[in-house]
């Protein structure tokens, strides 16, 4: 059996630095697990840039090898990461990762692409795995605490959840014995080729959005339930006399009554 997890350059939540995903050392975390009870071969790949220091992490938390398929060069520079995962990833019995990567403008959308090019099964929100009788029985991650088993036959991807019942454990010593290899660049075909220029990020200034101000509800819950189902006259002035000066007083007035202004 062959198993690869797809692992991603996280990010630190206050610093901002570079360092493992917590999602993919999850998937790590099962994969290290599944391997050694089944005897399987476990590959960790990534796509992206080999030099990143981050990468060294991995190893730390059990991989012996972290295989990079560098996303720059000739052969690859027309070719996005899904394309070129896909392309190396034919073979697998098992593909593992997680639900998303920790950048800012990570969709999640990569492990759909991919088992859409490899044309396998997918199942998302996994929380626990376990492998029998060439199929994979999956815990999955439902809302309001629920939790749901699905049983999928092999060759599937699995998409790990962050709160996937994995402890990653660290050790400096294995960062020290593992490596980061280049993997061979591979032919990839898209069913689905796309345009580079689509895939470029527009950037333009944000634009604030205009906070409509509403007063604070200072009635009972009792006479809110009654309103909701009765027609009364919530009072107020209606303007119309004057000058544009005194009207503009009048709105100020009310704003400072409700403390929607601080001036």
């Amino acid at each position: 059996m062959k198993i690869a997890v797809l692992v991603s350059v996280g990010r630190h939540p206050v610093s901002g630095t570079a360092r493992y995903s917590r999602n993919d050392a999850a998937a790590l975390t099962l994969a290290l697990s599944l391997a050694k009870t089944h005897g399987a071969t476990l590959d960790v790949l990534h796509a992206g840039d080999a030099s990143n220091p981050a990468l060294s992490e991995y190893l730390a938390l059990g991989a012996r090898v972290v295989e990079v398929l560098e996303m720059g060069g000739t052969s690859a520079s027309q070719a996005d990461a899904a394309t070129l995962l896909a392309a190396r990833l034919r073979g697998y019995d098992l593909v593992l990762t997680g639900t998303r990567a920790e950048g800012a403008f990570d969709s999640g959308m990569l492990p759909y692409r991919v088992a859409h090019a490899l044309q396998m099964p997918l199942i998302g929100a996994a929380v626990d795995l376990s492998l029998r009788d060439g199929c994979a029985q999956v815990r999955q991650f439902m809302p309001k605490g629920l939790r749901r088993r699905v049983e999928v036959q092999l060759p599937a991807l699995i998409a790990v959840h962050p709160l996937a019942n994995a402890a990653p454990t660290y050790a400096y010593a294995r960062l020290r014995e593992g490596a980061i290899r280049l993997g061979a660049a591979q032919t990839a075909t898209d069913p689905h080729p796309t345009n580079p220029d689509d895939l470029a990020w527009t950037i333009r200034p944000a634009t604030a959005k205009p906070v409509r101000l509403a007063a604070a509800e200072k009635r009972s819950g009792h006479a809110r339930m009654l309103s909701a189902t009765t027609t009364e006259s919530r009072g107020g002035s209606v303007v119309i006399e004057g000058s544009c000066v005194e009207k503009a007083q009048v709105i100020l007035a009310y704003l400072r009554e409700h403390q929607l202004v601080d001036y």
